[in-house]
């Protein structure tokens, strides 16, 4: 179990726990769960690097405590 904390750049942060092994579209759930909007409203990058949503946090080697760039389309 993991805890990835997702900054939208609007002045709010979200913890979100998850697993290794789910996807970034599961962690997109998760996230419009909290935040109210629509997972394919979301996207989720890292510097320049946008996360597809077939593959798995683990795969990207997403750690505990790692900081996601939440972005809305």
């Amino acid at each position: 179990m993991l805890e990835v904390v997702i900054n939208d750049r609007l002045g709010k942060k979200i913890r979100v726990k998850c697993n290794e092994d789910d996807t970034v579209g599961d962690l997109k759930k998760l996230i419009a769960a909290q935040t109210g909007t629509r997972p394919e409203k979301l996207k989720l990058q890292k510097w320049h690097v946008v996360y597809k949503d077939h593959i798995t946090l683990s795969d990207y080697e997403i750690h505990d405590g790692m900081g996601l760039e939440l972005f809305y389309h």
